[in-house]
């Protein structure tokens, strides 16, 4: 048994009778059928989350999966109590990882080998989470909640447009490795709309899993096939990595705004901190009509702080000391805000130029709540789309490149333009800092669940959709709202198409704001609400994506 880091908190909050219905949202219609499935046999929430993170990882191959990792935050509807307990699932750097990992003998940083083949990859945390899960919180047996994933990956599924479009990003570099091109091309391509992608091996991989647990992954002959064929390609992996990962329970960053206690991911994720210093700092702001000028300026300016703040403070708080307390004050959030000019944009060079480094933007999420009121956020990853595009022959494990996500030159620039430095830095068996922000947001009247992918959009676009939430607008809303993004570095506002009015980019820009469109929409958010007066469930799934999210009653 896996030993609990993190005491139960207990929430402030008395738990309502739960909704007597069960909702769920996730990114691919196969996933989401697997949860209902799992639900309706007599699991709970977290039952289900195990099916809906394993499927994922069978349909979804260029989000996430069994070689990847991830964040689970979860509700817990304890009688009269309500717990919320985080799980951390990020991968960990291999223990003959150090910082000058991607440097060559010149002193130059490598970016191939930190993005393509299993140098690029931490040791997986998802089969760690999903054991861990089903000791300490399911109803069910691993292998009853992981059945639907195994089905998933031997009768396979259909190829879809958005495989085809994270696919085309990634395809040279599938088609360097045999086993991953055999499996996802099709005539080292990308496979029509509709092609049929089985993958006997990993359902043998998930079954080991579920009929061994922790045994059938980190040891044992898929271990060794793990090893020996990372080893081969020039990858670091040993078997003490592999005995020694943990998934760790922390408590979750909560604070109170707007009227809600909102509880989100902490290091090594950044997204709960960035968020207590954008809402809190907002409130402390002349009020401003949402989507309105000021309003907008107001919270570029926030997220110009608290992506400094990232920049420069953040990493694993396990390896590096993190001012958390402080930096998720009120107190604090108040004096980024009381920073701000409202006339005027301020250059993110007078706040200091911290140096760059990556951040994949191909993730996964789900929000799911099952009938009792136990419910559970998860954002998952594997890093760039199809992860370091190198399967393991005989597993079906395809790795994640999240070794990318340090900053693997403190002082130089890596791929995506994310600002980083030293406490980001690799060092053996640290986890790397993350955008991902699995969100709840939790009063007497309502409870909001949400998440997307994103990269290092992720915190902002939670950010929006919370800010729907509290704005009382439908689920479907939040989940759909036109986005703007900006992260310090490089300075200028992110925006999809529709975001901004003519009127309302010229007035911007006349406040000094540069403003780029970023060519297409992104995110695939899943959210869900619980009108608790109503008593009432809602779910949507992002219309950017190809998810599907839907309410049942409770079958028995």
């Amino acid at each position: 048994m896996l030993p609990l880091l993190a005491l139960t908190l207990a929430g402030a909050l008395q738990a309502a009778p739960g909704p007597g219905q069960q909702a769920v949202a996730t990114a691919h219609p196969i996933a989401t059928e697997a949860a209902h499935q799992i639900l309706d046999a007599g699991g709970n929430a977290f039952d289900a989350a195990i099916a809906a993170a394993a499927t994922l990882g069978v349909v979804e191959p260029y989000g996430s999966g069994i070689g990847g990792g991830g964040f689970f935050l979860l509700r817990q509807a304890n009688g009269e109590a309500i717990d919320y307990r985080f799980i951390d699932a990020r991968e960990t750097a291999p223990q003959l990882a150090g910082r000058d990992l991607y440097r060559n003998i010149s002193g130059e940083v490598q970016r191939d080998p930190a993005i393509n083949g299993p140098l690029a990859a931490g040791i997986p945390g998802l089969p760690a989470a999903l054991v861990h899960l089903a000791e300490h919180y399911g109803r069910l047996p691993l292998s009853q909640s992981l059945a639907p994933a195994i089905d998933a990956a031997e009768q396979g599924f259909a190829v879809t447009s958005r495989y085809q479009a994270l696919g085309s990003f990634r395809v040279e570099a599938m088609r360097r490795d045999p086993e991953t091109a055999r499996l996802f091309l099709r005539d080292n391509d990308i496979p029509a709309e509709g092609s049929l992608i089985q993958q006997p091996e990993l359902a043998q991989t998930l079954r080991a899993l579920a009929e061994q647990g922790r045994a059938g992954f980190y040891a044992g002959p898929v271990a060794e096939q793990l090893l020996s064929s990372v080893q081969a390609a020039g990858g670091i992996w040993q078997q003490a990595d592999l005995d020694n990962y943990q998934v760790i329970e922390r408590q979750p960053i909560r604070f109170h705004s707007h009227g809600f206690e909102v509880i989100s991911a902490p290091l090594p994720s950044a997204g709960g901190i960035a968020l207590a210093g954008i809402l809190q700092g907002l409130e402390t702001l002349p009020k401003a009509q949402p989507g309105s000028t000021a309003w907008t300026h107001n919270l570029v300016e926030l997220m110009r702080r608290t992506y400094r703040d990232r920049a420069t403070l953040l990493g694993d708080g396990d390896f590096v000391p993190v001012p958390v307390e402080r930096l998720t004050s009120a107190s604090y959030a108040r004096e980024l805000a009381s920073q701000i000019d409202p006339q005027r944009a301020t250059p993110s060079s007078s706040l200091g130029m911290p140096k760059v480094f990556s951040e994949g933007s191909n993730t996964t999420h789900f929000s799911l709540i099952d009938a009792d009121g136990n419910a559970v956020a998860a954002t998952l990853s594997i890093n760039l789309p199809f992860g370091a595009a190198f399967t393991v022959p005989g597993t079906g494990v395809l790795l994640n490149n999240e070794m990318d996500d340090f900053a693997a030159d403190p002082d130089g620039v890596n791929e995506y333009g994310l600002a980083g430095g030293e406490a980001n830095a690799i060092a053996p068996g640290k986890r790397p800092l993350s955008s991902m922000t699995p969100t709840l947001l939790e009063n007497d009247q309502q409870l909001a669940v949400l998440g997307t992918p994103g990269g290092s959009r992720i915190i902002t676009m939670v950010l929006l959709g919370s800010l729907e939430a509290i704005d009382g607008q439908p689920v479907e809303r939040w989940v759909s709202r036109p986005r703007f993004h900006h992260q310090y570095l490089p300075d200028h506002i992110q925006i999809e198409q529709a975001a901004f009015s003519p009127q309302q980019q010229a007035d911007l820009e006349a406040l000094g704001h540069q403003i780029r469109p970023v060519g297409r929409d992104y995110g695939d958010m899943q959210a869900l609400l619980w009108d608790k007066r109503r008593g009432e469930l809602s779910a949507a799934s992002d219309p950017r994506g190809v998810g599907q999210a839907s309410v049942q009653l409770k079958t028995d």
